[in-house]
This record gives C-alpha cells, structure tokens and sequence, in this order.
C-alpha cells in the first residue's frame, strides 16, 4: 500500500502520546497527482481525473454509472431531484443518521418520516419502515451506519412492488458489500461520502450512484448545471444547451486526483482498517460476556469496511463516564449522532412513526473508539488496555 502505508513497528513509546480519533487518510500518489494537474492545467471540472474516478468507482461497485459530485450532501440532493420530490412528498429514514438525509429532503419541501433502527446494528429496522409507508410515500432511505449494510432484500420487499425508491445513504460504506454487492449499488441510487473522516478521502467529495439507467442522462443534466453538456462532451450532439432546473454539483477536478489513487488502493486501505478492527473485537469479547459492553454486530450477508468500531454501554451515565476516563488516559473516544427527530430542525420539519426508544437509547450509549488506516498495533492495544482497565469502574458508577 504505497501511498497510504500502514506503520507496522509494534514497539510501545515510553511516554506514551495519545492516541487521536481518527487521523485523515492521506496519499502521496494523490499530492503528486494534484501537482500534475496544476503543472498541466488540467483545473476544469469534469476533467481526466475525475473521469478516472468515476471508472474506478464504477468498477469497484459493479454499479451502472457513477457521477462525482462535491459532497455526499450533494448526491443526496441530486437524487431527490431527479425523484422529483415535491411538497407534502415523503421520505422514511432513520432518526439515527447525519443531517444530510433529512436535508435533501426538506430543500424540496417533502416530509422526513422518522423510524426506529435495529439496536444490533444501528441501521434502520425494515418493520418499522413498512408501517410507516403511507400513499405519499416516495422513498425509502437506509443508512449504512460504520459500514455495515442495512437489511437491503426486506426494504427492497418493501419497495419494489409499490413503487418506491430505494436511496443508499452509503456516506460510510465505500468498500463494504451486503451479499455480496457493493454498498451503494443495490437502490435505485446511491450516495458515497469522501469527506476527511472517511476511509477514502478528496477532502470533501461524493458520488451519485446511479443504478437506475433510465435516470442516468437526466442525473447527468442535472448536475452539470441542467444543460444537456455530457452528450456533448462525448459528441453526442453538436452543442449544449440548458434542458432542465439543474445546478453545478461537479466535484473539483483537484480533489479528484487526489482521491483517484487512493481508489486504486480501495482493497488495501480497507484490510489495513480491518485489522484493527478486528483485533479490537477479539479482545473484547470477555467483556462483553462479563455484561460490560455490547460489541457491534457485522450480520452474515454483510461485510464491513471497518469504517468506525462502536461499543455500546449499559447505559448513559456508564458510556460518559468511560469517555472521561480513557480521556484522562490519551484515549480519545466518541458518541455519535443526536437523534434527528429530537433535534431542533427534526421537530421543525418531520414527523415520527412509532416508538423510536430504541434510536434514543442507543444514541444514548454508543461510544466509537479511536480508528484510522495508520493505526499501529501498539496503539491499537493502547486503546484495549485503557478500555479494560476503566471498564468496570465506568459500569459500576
């Protein structure tokens, strides 16, 4: 893994530094290549680089096409335009996720149904998805929460035969698979996230998935300011003209090639995170017999990227004191997302269906540990060694 290698030394510093949350991936290939493009000229968007990164996203997802765009946000927008999402329209999703879902939504004046997750895996619980569908209904959108593929066959059950689409917010999912298949390839669209805390990086950047081939020539227009300049880059018509209410989403062709080589390393990346992963995983296990802690659940049919290790704690005031404690130790760790149905803009602007108890406890509980592709094992370690050490003091407050 040449431009994002990994450290391998096992040896323990004899002071200690802490150990951060996250470090951003960072390319050497990639600094060369924005180089490259800057002594060429190439600054234009839409250009060779981020041609390059559509064809390698396209091949790793096995998706039909791929458009980059500047932000998982702006895939997410894209797509609820070319749903043609209007007022009063809804969508469900979890209450469990980033703003950025509810948003896309909101902007085109419809209704964020909030739903319950499955508190195994953070991801969105299909029963609770299908007794919130109404006649008004107009999509469905699961969360991949750390990488981990929500239950795609039961919401696609759920969709299909009414006529409802099916959005990947695949923000953390780049390089994770669910039967198989590629996160973000399975709905009708798809969005990915390379924002610096992701495991590939472009600084901030996206994707728009598009699985769907009758959507593809209108996403096209749509985020090339509306105008039909594609067919036109391809010499598919003699001008361009504008053919729909478009905007200009196109990624920037510099952070484009930095990120094109850290696709071509998507495999290694994601084994490098795994590692760690996975050793934190087995080392907790006695822990999480003991009663201590609930290690994440990774189901079957999906594989993880090894995007964010979360544990869960008995409750609130166990998860809080713990955080303090491996602070005080150099080790940072975090909780995640306020529940957007209790947050200000979600009671501005959605409704709930059910009982989401199980989002709110949890949100309530959650607590990710430190994870990066440079994570050395003594670090990693680090990290076991406080957890175990203040785990049951934390517990037992």
């Amino acid at each position: 893994m040449s431009s994002t290698s990994t450290p391998t030394s096992s040896a323990r510093p004899s002071c200690p530094r802490p150990v951060p949350f996250q470090r951003t991936t960072a390319s050497v290939s990639g600094a060369a290549a924005v180089a490259a493009a800057i002594a060429a000229g190439e600054l234009k968007a839409r250009g060779p680089a981020t041609r390059r990164c559509e064809e390698l996203l396209a091949r790793a997802l096995g998706a039909g096409a791929v458009l980059m765009v500047q932000s998982c946000t702006a895939a997410l927008e894209l797509a609820m335009r070319l749903l043609d999402l209007g007022p009063g329209d809804e969508v469900v999703m979890p209450s469990f996720g980033f703003a950025s879902s509810a948003n896309a939504v909101v902007l085109r004046g419809g209704v964020p149904v909030f739903v319950d997750i499955d508190p195994a895996t953070g991801n969105v619980d299909p029963d609770a998805v299908e007794a919130a569908v109404t006649t008004r209904t107009r999509a469905i959108v699961p969360v991949h929460y750390a990488g981990v593929g929500a239950d795609m066959d039961r919401l696609r059950a759920i969709a299909k035969p009414r006529g409802i689409a099916l959005v990947e917010d695949a923000a953390q999912g780049i390089g994770a698979t669910y039967r198989g298949r590629a996160l973000g390839s399975i709905g009708s669209l798809g969005a990915l996230s390379f924002d610096a805390t992701k495991n590939l990086t472009s600084g901030s950047g996206g994707a728009l998935v598009v699985n769907d081939r009758a959507l593809v020539a209108r996403a096209e227009a749509l985020r090339d300011y509306g105008t039909d300049r594609a067919r036109f880059t391809r010499g598919e018509v003699t001008r361009y003209r504008w053919i729909d209410a478009g905007s200009n989403f196109a990624l920037n062709e510099l952070a484009a090639a930095y990120l094109a080589p850290q696709l071509e390393e998507l495999d290694a990346i994601t084994a490098a995170r795994r590692l760690v992963w996975d050793r934190f995983h087995a080392a907790l296990g006695p822990a999480e017999w003991a009663g201590h802690l609930t290690r994440p659940v990774v189901p079957g049919e999906c594989r993880s990227n090894a995007h964010i290790y979360a544990v869960t704690l008995p409750t609130h005031a166990a998860r809080e004191q713990l955080r303090r404690d491996l602070g005080a130790l150099g080790v940072e760790a975090t909780f995640h997302y306020v529940p957007l149905h209790s947050s200000p803009a979600g009671l501005r602007h959605a409704r709930v269906h059910g009982d989401l108890a199980g989002t709110e406890s949890f949100a309530a509980r959650l607590l990710r540990l430190p994870l990066h592709t440079y994570m050395a094992p003594h670090d990693a370690d680090r990290v076991i060694e406080a957890l175990l050490e203040v785990l049951p003091t934390a517990v037992a407050a």
